[in-house]
């Protein structure tokens, strides 16, 4: 593991979309496509709003979600509504959009479709992750119904069922998570960063971010 350490989480936003962009730019010279997954949240907003008017040829870039809640696009806790207000804007409208939603009842049930949506986006160029206090990283959660198999399965997607999560989710795998070609994680605040220094003692059922810290780069600002 990396760490970069930032003395404001404004620059950090900053550079950190700079990394983003050069490194889209570095997989589009080298192949048709690059594929760009990124975490839903408030935290990577930010970085959105300084990528989305990067001079890349966003239409070769696919961009998806590392994992998104079993909600509708209008919903207000939908993820997808967040990245296209805030990264599938300005140049990047462009952008290919892979969705991890289907207007179906249940995750289960548009399983199936999404799961071939994302094949071809796969394996991941550039990966984007966030981690909760709880060390949880996209909705692979400590304590999930189905952490198991995210963890250690050969799925690409997995639903999951997770306490204090208020809908059902959906979310890319372990195996997808580390077979990036380049992983990048951000945080902010003192109680994420101590959070991270023990998810690098503990097992990935009790620290499930602790599966892509080896080649992940961590960047992290205090506020």
């Amino acid at each position: 593991m990396d760490l970069i350490e930032y003395a404001d989480s404004e620059m950090m936003m900053i550079d950190l979309a700079n990394v983003l962009a050069g490194e889209l730019r570095s997989c589009l010279s080298r192949h048709d496509h690059a594929s760009f997954a990124v975490p839903g949240g408030t935290t990577p907003g930010p970085i959105f709003d300084n990528l989305c008017a990067a001079d890349l040829d966003w239409h070769r870039v696919h961009v998806l979600l590392t994992d998104e809640r079993w909600v509708p696009e209008s919903s207000e806790r939908s993820n997808t509504r967040l990245l296209r207000q805030r990264l599938l804007t300005d140049r990047a409208a462009t952008a290919v959009y892979v969705p991890l939603y289907a207007d179906t009842p249940t995750p289960e049930e548009g399983l199936a479709e999404v799961e071939a949506a994302l094949a071809p986006a796969l394996p991941l160029s550039v990966l984007l992750l966030g981690m909760g206090a709880d060390m949880h990283t996209a909705s692979i959660f400590p304590g999930a119904d189905r952490l198991h198999d995210a963890l250690h399965g050969k799925a690409s997607l997995v639903p999951m069922r997770a306490p204090g999560a208020p809908e059902p989710r959906i979310t890319l795998s372990a195996r997808v998570l580390q077979d990036a070609m380049s992983t990048h994680v951000v945080i902010t605040g003192p109680e994420k960063r101590a959070a991270l220094e023990r998810a690098r003692h503990l097992s990935p059922e009790e620290a499930p971010i602790s599966v892509v810290l080896r080649q992940a780069v961590v960047h992290w600002a205090e506020s």
